[in-house]
């Protein structure tokens, strides 16, 4: 149930994770306090003055037993966070659901990035659709700071005082206003800015203005009011049952996390940079090396399962052979790690844009190692998002094949749409936008003078919504895909031309998908799927 919706009880339950960070150090240097210290601190100096002044219907809780093993103090510095530990905050979250309206998880901002991706993956379960069958449906709001909240003096055994000047305590209130919201979604509050969690990169190491979303807009800004940005925002669960509200649907997101925080640590995944380094080769006596490729040789041999490759611009990646990359020692390696079962992204190390490694020869050779697109998602979301959908692969029983396919999709809001239109977050394709397999074998437009045509990669039709092509004064069109699941294509003058006619009166939450491919293994498919009801309402093509 969203903050909204619990007015009939007059007080809003909101409770504090402290993980550990400049947020909750003191003293000189500076030292972590305990979650018992930090919490103390919080209840004499501001929760009894500012937080009753400002959420005067708001109850904190301060989750003082969350304690991270590696650490005398039960917290910890963000740098020396492991994916188990991601594991931890997940785990209380779930097991106390009920009892909460939103959380707010204070953290280290050096790898807040990080958990911000790794928390709603693990919050939520999918099946091999990529349909969530247990969803979050209340506010987790990740936090921290640039500077301490609190002043310690060196004679003083306790903090005394908040700190003067520093950027904690606003982004401490921001951080519980958003959690008053009932967003459905794991954020990140930084410097009067709510971002989506798994959008954000650590873009400034010395301003307050650490965190920024380069490739998907801020969800809200805290001014004089806390303005929200609906539409940026994730829809909420389509249906209770698979609300993690729903005992059921909890206790699957339970299991399931239960065996990824026991396996994780099988599922190492590594960020590797492009760099300039020495390479050589001889065409003639097929020999080769480089120091990327030794590098990349020993992280698979040390085991990892996962590559984040951090390529220049849109996606270039040096093969160790320019003119014939085939012959070049990376490309060898990729290839090796591939067909040992690596999987391998390629993310780009600039901070904004899309990949697309088709741009230029030097990256139109990744596909072929095996290389995924992982559109506009960071490298840091690419990272906690393989790391856990590998790890969950094994209690799935999902294939590599389906879990490369759920890496190129966007499940949470982690990256662009590039293979569907859903009715309830992205239902529109104007004239000239499209829709892709994710292996770039065929394509799907919304032709100015044709209407939806569906074209492989040698643009043979393989489809066509209208045919013979309707009169050109009644385009260009829109195709959206509505809430009801019915998939219409509508004049310039609004007028429906065309329609899979699977609409419902109760509605019916649905997506239009283009999956499979028409290479290898020539299983394209063209369909409208009602994820309220987990059914295939219409099969516009499939291929034979």
């Amino acid at each position: 149930m969203c903050a909204y919706c619990r007015g009939h009880r007059g007080i809003m339950k909101i409770a504090i994770i402290n993980t550990g960070g400049t947020i909750s150090c003191v003293g000189t240097p500076l030292a972590p306090m305990s979650a018992q210290a930090f919490a103390k601190a919080c209840k004499t100096l501001i929760d009894e003055t500012i937080i009753v002044q400002n959420y005067p219907n708001t109850e904190l809780h301060y989750a003082v037993d969350v304690k991270f093993p590696e650490s005398s103090t039960g917290t910890l510095d963000s740098t020396n966070l492991q994916p188990t530990d991601w594991c931890i905050i997940a785990r209380y979250i779930l097991d106390h659901y009920s009892e909460y309206d939103g959380w707010v998880v204070l953290h280290g901002t050096d790898s807040m990035d990080f958990t911000g991706t790794a928390l709603p993956f693990l919050l939520s379960v999918f099946n091999d659709r990529g349909v969530t069958t247990a969803q979050l449906s209340k506010p987790v709001i990740i936090t921290g700071s640039q500077l301490p909240m609190f002043y310690q003096g060196p004679d003083e055994k306790e903090p005394s005082a908040l700190a003067y000047n520093t950027d904690a305590f606003q982004n401490f209130s921001g951080a519980i206003a958003a959690a008053q919201t009932g967003i459905p979604e794991v954020c990140v509050y930084f410097q009067n800015q709510l971002y989506r969690g798994n959008r954000v990169l650590k873009t400034n190491a010395s301003e307050f203005n650490a965190f920024s979303s380069p490739n998907y807009p801020s969800l809200g800004e805290y001014g004089i009011q806390f303005q929200i940005l609906f539409e940026n925002i994730l829809p909420p669960p389509v249906s209770k049952s698979v609300s993690l509200d729903d005992a059921t649907a909890r206790g699957s997101a339970i299991q399931q996390l239960n065996y990824v925080a026991a396996n994780i640590n099988n599922f190492p995944v590594m960020q590797f940079n492009a760099f300039p380094a020495w390479y050589a080769f001889n065409d003639n006596a097929k020999t080769c090396s480089g120091l990327i490729a030794n590098l990349l040789n020993a992280c698979v041999a040390s085991g990892v399962k996962g590559l984040i490759l951090e390529s220049y611009g849109e996606g270039n990646f040096p093969s160790g052979n320019p003119d014939n990359p085939s012959g070049g020692a990376a490309y060898q390696a990729l290839a090796a790690a591939n067909a040992s079962g690596v999987v391998i992204v390629d993310c780009t190390q600039v901070i904004a844009g899309v990949v697309n490694d088709n741009a230029y020869a030097a990256g139109a050779w990744l596909p072929a190692v095996g290389a995924l697109n992982p559109a506009d998602m960071t490298p840091m979301a690419a990272f906690a998002k393989l790391m856990i959908l590998l790890t969950t692969a094994g209690y799935r029983k999902w294939t590599a094949a389906q879990v490369k396919t759920l890496m190129q999709t966007n499940l949470l809001g982690e990256m662009i749409s590039v293979n569907k239109l859903d009715s309830r977050i992205n239902p529109l394709l104007l004239a000239n936008q499209t829709l892709a397999a994710l292996d770039g074998s065929a394509t799907l437009i919304n032709n100015p003078v044709a209407g939806p045509v569906l074209r492989d990669s040698t643009g043979a039709q393989l489809w066509a919504a209208i045919s013979p092509a309707p009169p050109s004064d009644q385009l260009p069109g829109r195709l959206i895909m509505q809430n009801d699941g019915n998939l219409v294509f509508y004049s310039r003058y609004n007028a429906p031309m065309w329609a899979t006619n699977t609409g419902v009166s109760t509605g019916a939450s649905s997506m239009l998908v283009l999956s499979g491919s028409a290479g290898k293994p020539a299983d394209l498919a063209l369909l409208v799927y009602d994820y309220d009801r987990n059914v295939v309402t219409k099969t516009l093509y499939q291929q034979k």
